[in-house]
């Protein structure tokens, strides 16, 4: 069995139509002894920079002393990196003891007869298993989707960050951007402190009183650029609620080292000249971002290698990309469904094209650009390093830091 076998098994198995549990999932959190988590829960809900959001609160905190468990999702190039202490993802080792343990519990529930565990859900509660078991000070917990009704909502949190909102999985969230806002600010509970990037007033109207935030109280060159500065921003805002107030000599050794693969983030294909851009962008202002930083640096692009299913903006990609050569991807996942006409004038391949040979054959200066689950395919490809997100201070003992950290 491999590690992360039993995170998916019931997914795997479920019937059509079937939907998640977190009726099933409060037990299971039950009987692995996780309610209450034991540790400040900050939790991370929104349509875009969810991640990075996560990262710079998890990096903050650990600035701030504490130690830090970190759940993700999805995973980088593997689902170890869904589950981090100070940055780093556990090892492969540490992931297949959490499956042992989920496995023993989920045989003592009753067979999926009103929904079936999520992978997502799944990860959650084992990140917070392995909370328990480092010794971890603090949980920041991304949702996987939604707030009210994904697993986050099992452990109120202290602090909820939100990244921007707009219309994405509608008709599974809502319909209306103001419907998916009412959905993801119910994770938080009455005593929840809320903080927010900048939304659009139909969004603002629904989360009400919430602390609205630009630039994080931090310098901009902590920062990153482009559109994840306004999530890695609320990121820091909302560690700061947790862990108070860092010198600021103590925030930059932390959050100057903090590296995002996937967003926005310059890689050279192993072995060739070809340099490539990849950014997890899902929508056209999105890719249109991107690529105005691939000419800022680069001076022009030679071709982009893009994959957005059917639920992600084409349309606005189609109009961001332009005349640039396009090779289009499609993922094997079944949960995907890419069935929406593209231009003719695009390439299109299964994602077993996706080779470091084949990318250096696009040209030099390759942008990548789409969901998630491929930004990870493309990032694992070519070997990219995604083990460590940020270097805890050289203050930390070396007994607190993670196995290997070689900080």
């Amino acid at each position: 069995m491999r590690a992360d076998e039993v995170f998916f098994r019931e997914w795997e198995r479920r019937r059509p139509g079937e939907t998640r549990s977190l009726a099933r999932a409060r037990e299971l959190a039950r009987m692995l002894d996780v309610l209450p988590p034991g540790a400040p829960v900050l939790t991370v809900v929104g349509s875009k920079g969810k991640g990075t959001a996560a990262t710079y609160a998890s990096a903050f905190l650990v600035a701030a002393g504490l130690r830090v468990c970190t759940v993700t999702s999805p995973g980088l190039r593997t689902n170890r990196d869904r589950i981090r202490i100070d940055g780093r993802a556990v090892t492969e080792a540490e992931l297949a003891s959490l499956g042992r343990l989920l496995d023993g519990a989920m045989a003592e529930l009753d067979p999926p007869a009103d929904g079936y565990l999520s992978p997502s859900g799944l990860f959650t509660l084992a990140g917070v298993l392995h909370a328990r078991r480092a010794g971890a000070e603090a949980l920041v917990l991304e949702a996987g989707m939604g707030g009210r009704s994904d697993e986050v909502s099992l452990f109120p949190p202290d602090v909820a960050a939100i990244t921007p909102i707009f219309l994405e999985h509608a008709g599974v969230l809502g319909d209306t951007p103001a419907e998916i806002a009412e959905e993801k600010r119910g994770v938080a509970g009455p005593a929840t402190r809320l903080v927010s990037a900048p939304q659009t007033p139909e969004v603002a109207e629904v989360l009400g009183p919430v602390e609205y935030v630009r630039d994080g109280g931090v310098p901009a060159d902590l920062l990153p650029a482009g559109l994840g500065r306004a999530a890695a921003a609320v990121g820091v805002a909302a560690g700061r609620l947790i862990g108070g107030e860092v010198p600021e000599g103590q925030l930059r050794e932390v959050l100057s080292t903090v590296v995002l693969p996937g967003r926005m983030s310059w890689h050279t294909v192993p072995g060739t000249a070809t340099t490539l851009l990849v950014d997890s962008a899902i929508d056209g202002t999105g890719i249109a971002a991107a690529l105005a930083a691939a000419r800022d640096r680069w001076g022009e692009v030679d071709h982009a290698v893009v994959c957005l299913p059917d639920h992600k903006d084409l349309d606005g990609a189609v109009r961001a990309l332009g005349d640039l050569p396009v090779t289009y991807v499609r993922l094997p996942q079944p949960h995907l469904r890419f069935t929406r006409p593209l231009p003719p004038a695009w390439d299109v391949v299964g994602s077993a094209a996706i080779t470091p040979e084949a990318l250096a054959t696009l040209g030099y200066r390759v942008a990548v650009l789409g969901t998630v689950y491929f930004t990870g395919l493309v990032l694992d490809r070519i070997d990219a390093a995604t083990d460590r997100l940020f270097l805890p201070p050289a203050s930390v003992p070396a007994s607190r830091r993670p196995s290997g950290s070689g900080a």
